[in-house]
């Protein structure tokens, strides 16, 4: 089970991750030696944690990132894969890292990426909401070497880069930088390693201190509007179809919202 907000800053460590909480603020960090590479096994403990998280009201945003400063994560685990698992495998009630296919993970994620980010690794981070990146870190996409495609990665990175730069990626893969995934918009910080962590808590802090039904309902209506039109996806916010945006309109945040700034006061969010 997750920590309690009475455990808070006292680490947990269920090998191969090391969950924590400081207050509202969930962190993961994936500590498998040598390089941070993720089996069946693997994913699905993580999965179960971001099950909990999800389900902990008291939780509103998290950060995953990888021990040390080499190794981010290098993606699924091929000395398992050379054992025999499958790439169809039970990666657990998350799908692959966890979150890649939990249902209803309307909290926002934030991958604060410490070193190499590359395979599987890179579609990890491309689950979650907002990236950013020590400046040492560098990434690729090389599972085609491996005979397997980057599923996730072909799947999403085309609608997060420019076209032709996500195949060039996922044909050849290249590695690049911190500093060209800022350029094409795949990270929005690139950060000295000494301060990644201490940015990345910044950054959830500043998330956690909002108003989470709304950023409930952001993350909702993004994900489903890259396979909706834009008519389409507006109509089923009108209509309240989103069950995010039916729980945040007519709720007490939104009355407190509307009032706290009648009032030119910092309003005061409770989640409902």
């Amino acid at each position: 089970m997750l920590l309690s907000r009475t455990q808070e800053n006292k680490h947990m460590t269920t090998n191969p991750i090391e969950i924590s909480t400081h207050g509202s603020v969930f962190e993961m960090v994936l500590n498998r030696p040598k390089a941070n590479a993720i089996d069946a096994g693997t994913s699905q403990l993580m999965g179960e944690a971001f099950s909990e998280f999800r389900d902990n009201p008291k939780l509103r945003v998290a950060i995953v990132t990888g021990y040390g400063e080499k190794y981010f994560c290098t993606g699924w685990d091929l000395k398992a894969a050379a054992s025999g698992e499958a790439p169809n495998s039970d990666f657990g009630i998350g799908g692959w890292a966890g979150i890649q296919e939990l249902p209803n993970l309307n909290k926002p994620i934030i991958a604060a990426i410490n070193g190499i980010c590359c395979g599987g690794g890179l579609e990890w981070a491309l689950a979650t909401d907002i990236i950013i990146a020590a400046d040492h870190a560098t990434f690729a996409l090389p599972e085609y070497r491996s005979g397997v495609v980057a599923d996730a990665a072909t799947l999403k990175l085309p609608k997060r880069i420019p076209y032709h730069i996500a195949l060039d990626l996922l044909l050849t893969g290249r590695w690049f930088s911190a500093q060209q995934a800022a350029t094409w918009g795949l990270i929005s910080e690139i950060i000295p390693t000494v301060s990644l962590m201490d940015r990345a808590r910044e950054l959830a802090d500043d998330i956690a201190n909002g108003p989470p039904l709304v950023f409930a309902a952001i993350k909702e209506v993004a994900r489903a509007a890259e396979n909706l039109s834009f008519q389409d996806a507006l109509d089923k916010i009108n209509s309240k179809d989103f069950p995010t945006i039916k729980a945040l309109y007519g709720s007490e945040d939104q009355l407190e919202g509307a009032r706290a700034f009648v009032e030119k006061r910092d309003p005061i969010w409770k989640g409902r």
